[in-house]
């Protein structure tokens, strides 16, 4: 049995890795640690429910803060993926088991002890499942919807690279408010950094997704700090438009440990700034660009600041 608290362990694949020396972390990006009565709540919920969250898998440096509030990140279909990204935490290799069928409305039950207004629901990599876990993905937003109606639902799915067309499909019928998949990095760090995956098949993902059912607003990001240049990032923003993308996010690179890709360099706030504006400039509906910007970080605000610039942007026509 392997013991995922173990890094080598958890990622057998990095552990001949040579280490990369982990920079000290500059005074913008440092948080406070975990604590206070709403984070215990939410982490008492989570275990109660028996499900795991890509805040704690991850090592969001935000789980503080959002814990507190009451919001988690679900992650479903277990907590092994079956690639290898250079820059993620989660446990890689085998997943052990087969997907829980009790698992969405496991979800479904805390989402609405939690009283949530919004929820991120995101899972590991499924490459040893046929339809890469969309049915179960679909089986999740439908186990939410019957038992909070009123709660608004964001997905961060995988790419579903090994899957038919119908697979995509099947996750879109479902009808999620936000369809949210990472582009992570830009095309030229893909080989290293996001080696299980292609860049240009994550873009037309999120197009055709726009392409089933207009209506849903997509979603994606990019983290800086990997080595990327200014200009490839600019692109990414041009090919992402261009794929109708609604939302973008672009937060820093933190390294999890030595074995892990490491940090280029810490991107300055100022120069988050200038992406952010970038970006507006470009035409996207919702922007957030700053150091500790994460995926899910803030998604329920910054669900209804898209939902308003989209009835601004629909009114203007």
């Amino acid at each position: 049995m392997r013991d995922l608290k173990i890094p080598a362990e958890r990622h057998p694949e990095k552990a001949h890795r040579p280490d990369n020396v982990q920079p000290k972390k500059p005074d913008w990006i440092r948080v406070k640690a975990p604590v206070g009565e709403g984070y215990t709540q939410t982490r008492d919920i989570m275990r109660e429910h028996k499900l795991v969250t890509v805040c704690e898998e991850a090592g969001c440096p935000n789980v503080g803060e959002c814990w507190n509030q009451g919001h988690a990140t679900m992650m479903i279909m277990g907590e092994v993926c079956t690639r290898a990204c250079t820059f993620c935490n989660i446990a890689t290799g085998k997943p052990p088991e087969a997907l829980d069928v009790f698992e969405p409305g496991r979800v479904a039950d805390a989402v609405k002890k939690l009283g949530l207004n919004h929820v991120v629901v995101t899972s590991v990599d499924r490459d040893d499942i046929e339809d890469g876990g969309a049915a179960h993905f679909a089986q999740t937003i439908r186990a939410i919807r019957r038992q909070s109606p009123g709660t608004t639902i964001e997905i961060l799915t995988p790419d579903f690279i090994r899957c038919a067309p119908e697979a995509l499909e099947e996750v879109v019928a479902a009808k999620p408010d936000v369809f949210n998949h990472n582009l992570e990095t830009v095309p030229g760090l893909y080989p290293e950094v996001r080696p299980g995956a292609r860049y240009f098949h994550s873009l037309r993902l999120l197009q055709r997704v726009k392409e089933l059912d207009p209506s849903t607003f997509t979603k994606s990001g990019i983290m800086v700090g990997l080595g990327e240049d200014k200009q490839a990032v600019l692109q990414v923003m041009e090919d992402m438009r261009a794929a109708d993308i609604d939302f973008l996010t672009i937060g820093q690179y933190l390294q999890p440990t030595p074995k892990h890709h490491r940090v280029d360099r810490f991107v300055t706030p100022d120069e988050f700034a200038a992406y952010e504006k970038a970006a507006w400039g470009k035409g996207f509906l919702m922007v957030s660009a700053t150091p500790l910007t994460r995926s899910s970080y803030h998604a329920g605000d910054d669900f209804e600041r898209l939902s308003a610039a989209r009835r601004e942007k629909t009114a203007g026509r």
